[in-house]
């Protein structure tokens, strides 16, 4: 059975934002083709975190929004000097010894060099050799799919919130990033919830 999404039942924020894109079509094909038998709240969380973490376009982008690594880097430069980083410890944005910024990419910013090399052997993909890859509209949905589905972005997966026991929309942040934004991402994946229906 397959999944569809009611644009017309979303809130208008979302549904405006999404208008102007399809990367949320992308987002349904994969999973129709790939986990059409799978839990619809899965689908819903994967939804709302591209949503959230691609400023609404479900598409993938460099962090910031930023159009290269040199623009993203003097953004992030200046957040993290006026301290609204605070939870950044180590500037994980600045070139290593070879010129690479492990800044982040694709529908999830994976940062830093581990999470490149752990997510590109997960896909099967160098992303060391070449971080931009994450960017690659494949490469980014295996990346998403493959760290949600597996746990590979913080140990937490889909499974350890969303179960025949268990449904924690908002405690389902600790998949990609603790608790930051997860209120949000929580009322995003519950409209995007709302919103599926099975074709």
């Amino acid at each position: 059975m397959s999944i569809k999404i009611d644009l017309t039942a979303l809130p208008a924020p979302l549904k405006s934002k999404l208008a102007r894109t399809t990367g949320h079509i992308a987002l349904i094909e994969r999973w129709n083709r790939d986990h059409a038998d799978g839990d619809p709240r899965w689908l819903a969380y994967i939804l709302a975190t591209a949503f959230h973490e691609t400023g609404g376009t479900c598409l993938p982008v460099r962090e910031t929004g930023a159009a290269s690594d040199a623009v993203a880097i003097a953004r992030l430069e200046r957040a993290f000097a006026a301290g609204r980083l605070p939870w950044v410890k180590t500037p994980y944005w600045r070139r290593d010894k070879d010129g690479k910024s492990w800044l982040g990419r694709g529908l999830v910013q994976i940062t830093h060099r581990t999470n490149y090399a752990r997510l590109g052997q997960a896909i099967g993909e160098d992303l060391i050799s070449d971080p931009d890859r994450a960017l690659d509209p494949e490469v980014a949905l295996n990346i998403l799919f493959t760290g949600m589905i597996e746990g590979l972005f913080t140990g937490k997966k889909l499974s350890d919130y969303f179960n025949p026991r268990r449904c924690d929309w908002t405690g389902a942040r600790a998949i990609i990033n603790g608790r930051e934004s997860a209120e949000t991402v929580a009322g995003y994946a519950k409209a995007f919830y709302a919103a599926l229906s099975q074709a």
